[in-house]
């Protein structure tokens, strides 16, 4: 039988790879040192496999068709942007097929891909965890971009979902769940319904796979260009308070907040702790340690942190 090794929830952003930290004082230095440690205490640990809940940003998803949660059970292929390494990813893929089948028999409906594109929400904090490409990974993509997202309850009910599945497999040992996203951040709208997307974004967001590369390339000047802002907003008493009630094992008081408190007091990007919520929930036991650096030069608030020690 499968056994969960513990959680890794690891915050990523495009800047941790455009704008890297030219020393351990600059910005995101100690946010990278942080991350360096978890990696080291995972390969103490030797999980047999990774599940990574992660978001995707319109390189896999769009709103041709915009499934609240995806699991890939064959081939994932990181796209590479921002810096990211792209490329095939070791799916385990015999453990995938297992939780979907658990998952969708405990009530829940997973989409599923034998092709996933998986972008620098997956792939970033993956190889930050496990120190590369090496460790069979099972990718979860929770929809936290495209409004309307899965509510941070049905995100929890997920999470508990994965973590019965994992206890009820047989095609890995030890499994190490990875939570992606987060913290505060604040996004330009996705929302097609919103009056401040323009014609031609609205356009791609809903058309956009018709030629990905393409659109991943006219954005991603747009995306360089806000970085490196010390002013840029970050809620660093807010991301703390978050990881707080994570340290104390308890989801309720973010759960109650629903989408329209995290976005008042995280922003729109903050929204992506729905997948720290989901990992959380799948493990069931209190963070142990934490590392936090507020970046607004990346324009977020960077956290690593485990349910077991880390040196």
């Amino acid at each position: 039988m499968s056994a969960i090794a513990g959680f890794v929830g690891m915050s990523h952003s495009p800047f941790a790879t455009l704008l890297p930290p030219e020393s351990a004082d600059a910005p995101g230095g100690r946010f990278l040192n942080h991350a360096s440690r978890v990696c080291d205490a995972v390969a103490r640990l030797e999980p047999d496999a990774v599940v990574v809940i992660g978001p995707d940003h319109f390189h896999g998803a769009f709103y041709d068709l915009m499934p609240p949660f995806t699991i890939g059970v064959e081939k994932a292929v990181g796209f590479g942007d921002y810096g990211s390494t792209p490329g095939d990813l070791p799916v385990a893929s015999d453990l995938a097929w297992q939780l979907h089948d658990a998952i969708s028999d405990d009530g829940f409906d997973l989409a599923l891909s034998y092709s996933l594109t998986v972008d620098h929400g997956i792939v970033q904090s993956y190889e930050m965890t496990t120190g590369g490409f090496d460790v069979p990974v099972v990718p979860i993509v929770v929809n936290t971009a495209a409004p309307p997202l899965p509510s941070p309850a049905r995100c929890v009910a997920l999470g508990e979902a994965i973590g019965r599945a994992i206890g009820s497999a047989t095609a890995a040992g030890r499994v190490l769940v990875v939570a992606s996203g987060g913290l505060s951040h604040w996004l330009p709208s996705n929302d097609p319904r919103d009056p401040a997307v323009d014609d031609a974004k609205r356009d791609t967001l809903i058309h956009g796979r018709a030629d990905v590369v393409a659109f991943s390339a006219a954005r991603e000047p747009r995306v360089r260009a806000m970085a490196g802002n010390a002013d840029a907003r970050v809620n660093a008493d807010w991301d703390r308070w978050f990881l707080d009630r994570l340290s104390a094992g308890d989801l309720d008081p973010v759960v109650a907040l629903g989408h329209d408190g995290i976005e008042e007091a995280a922003g729109s990007g903050g929204q992506e702790i729905r997948t720290w919520l989901a990992g959380m929930a799948a493990v069931r036991e209190p963070l142990r340690w934490t590392g936090y650096e507020p970046v607004p030069e990346w324009i977020t608030g960077m956290a690593a942190a485990t349910t077991f020690p880390v040196p």
